[in-house]
Parts: structure tokens; sequence; C-alpha cells
């Protein structure tokens, strides 16, 4: 039973994935930084106000309706998504193409593999044509 939890817990998957969490949780506090004390002001320069949260508010039969407080979770969510990309995504997919060709390796195009059918049916054709 012991044997059977250590293989288990040793497979490359679950190591793998430990290590992502682990860095993911380290990683998120650089990407919250940069979206509070950069991005953040950006927006709130160009807005007047950091967040969205009072932008609409509503009394629906005493009960209060915040959309603010979405749009404002939506907005954060876009921002750190684009963070993301910009700063981490495109410069890597930049660095691996570089690499890529200074190691000659290029996108190969394979040919899709042929039917034995269609190519019988294509070369029956072509000899059709010849006859005519």
């Amino acid at each position: 039973m012991l044997q059977g939890f250590r293989d288990f817990i040793m497979k490359g998957n679950v190591v793998d994935l430990a290590v992502a969490v682990v860095i993911g949780a380290a990683f998120s506090s650089v990407v919250n930084a940069m979206v509070k004390n950069v991005l953040m002001p950006f927006i709130a320069g160009l807005v007047g106000s950091p967040n969205f949260d009072e932008f609409a508010r509503w009394n629906f039969n005493g009960n209060m309706v915040e959309f603010g407080v979405l749009l404002t979770a939506v907005v954060n969510f876009l921002l750190i998504a684009a963070a993301i990309y910009f700063v981490i995504v495109m410069p890597m997919n930049k660095l691996i193409a570089l690499r890529d060709r200074k190691l000659g390796i290029g996108k190969q195009t394979e040919e899709a593999p042929v039917d034995p059918q269609v190519a019988l049916l294509t070369e029956i054709r072509d000899s059709l044509k010849v006859r005519s």
C-alpha cells in the first residue's frame, strides 16, 4: 500500500504540478505588484479612480446591487492577463523563435498522409487522361 503511494507521489506529473503551484504562488506576488503599483495608477490617471466600485450602484428593493465591483474584478483580470502576456509570454516566444532559428529548427510542413484508395483513384484518373 505504501509502495503504491510512493510511486504515485514520485511520478513526474505530480512533482511537476507541485513545482508549478509553488512557482505560480511566488510569481503571483510579482504580477499583483505590477498591476497594483504600475497599471492601476495609470488607469486611475485616465479614469480618475483606481477602481470602479462606485461606478454603478443601485438600490433594488433595499438590496444594494454593485455592478462596479464586478467591473473592477473584470478589469483587474484583464490587466493581469495582459501583464502576463506582454511581460512573460511574448518575450518567451521571441526567445524560443530566436533559439530555433539559431539551431536551424524550423516549422516543418508535413504532407498529409494520402489514403491508399485516393492515391489509386488519382492514378487511374491520370492514366485515363493520357489515353484520351
